[in-house]
């Protein structure tokens, strides 16, 4: 794991509820991240390519926490390159449940 620098950082490159962020606290995790993105352009990258780009961006969790894209991507390898949108939200996805920043939790599916 890297160990973000922007953890608990109120020194943002922009509001995280504002229109790069959660717009107001309509959007979490994923859709934060996913505006980040332009599907017909960006594919292919590499987590570290997104890390270099976005890395100290706000990403709001939920109504009380907002981490860094940094700090989501350390449980991503830097290395892992996203081919397509799905592929890049799974992985994602999995790293916001690793490092307990998913607010949902079912006993089964």
């Amino acid at each position: 794991m890297r160990g973000s620098p922007y953890t608990h950082s109120m020194d943002w490159p922009h509001d995280p509820d504002g229109e790069e962020g959660s717009e107001g606290g309509r959007k979490y995790g994923h859709a934060v991240l996913a505006k980040k993105v332009d599907e017909d352009e960006d594919f292919p990258f590499t987590a570290g390519e997104f890390v270099e780009d976005y890395g100290n961006h706000p990403v709001r969790i939920d109504h009380e926490r907002v981490v860094s894209v940094d700090d989501i991507f350390d449980y991503i390898d830097d290395d892992e390159e996203f081919e397509t949108f799905p592929e890049f939200h799974t992985v994602v996805g999995e790293a916001l449940r690793e490092a307990d920043y998913w607010p949902y939790r079912l006993e089964h599916a």
